[in-house]
């Protein structure tokens, strides 16, 4: 007989003992896996990062003040493969809230992602011209998760990402007659 000592690592990076136990020569003992949280997979990917969407905007670069300017963006289903404490997690995530801002103080939160025209789901009217403004989108993904092609399990928590910020011009028009008038 022989004794062996296993040791795990925690997350703060210190050493503990596990098992210690005596084994018949020549078997090596293996500890068992430790469990993956919800909190472990949403830790991960905070840490990994989820896509950063781009604000689509019509009309594009240019926009009148009082009009209704569109927003959209393009989401995708988001699937990874981890490997979290030793193991490999699929990771499946999906858009499920857009905080829009418009950069003119104005925000408004959506569970769509807007759609070009001629749908008008996501629209806001600026009220001051002669300005560019930088409108953005900000994503919250909501995620499920399998350790080693096990059942899935939802997380509680969500991941937020803040995409980049779209420059857009505020111009105002000024009406013109012109032609022949009798």
């Amino acid at each position: 007989m022989r004794n062996w000592t296993l040791w795990g690592r925690l997350r703060n990076g210190d050493w503990v003992i596990v098992r210690n136990q005596c084994y018949p020569i020549g078997v090596r003992p293996q500890a068992p896996l430790p469990t993956v949280t919800p909190g472990d997979v949403l830790e991960a990917l905070r840490r990994v990062g989820l896509p950063e969407l781009t604000t689509e905007v019509q009309p594009a670069d240019r926009t009148l003040v009082n009009l209704d300017t569109i927003f959209w963006t393009d989401p995708q289903p988001v699937n990874l493969q981890l490997t979290i404490l030793g193991q490999a997690v699929d990771v499946a995530a999906t858009p499920t809230q857009y905080h829009w801002v418009f950069g003119d103080g104005a925000a408004l939160t959506t569970s769509s992602p807007g759609a070009p025209y001629p749908d008008k789901t996501v629209t806001h009217r600026y009220q001051d011209a002669h300005v560019t403004v930088e409108p953005h989108v900000e994503v919250v993904y909501g995620a499920r998760f399998r350790v080693g092609g096990g059942s899935w399990q939802d997380i509680d928590g969500t991941v937020t990402t803040v995409g980049p910020p779209t420059p857009l011009r505020v111009a105002e028009a000024t009406p013109l007659l012109s032609g022949n008038h009798r």
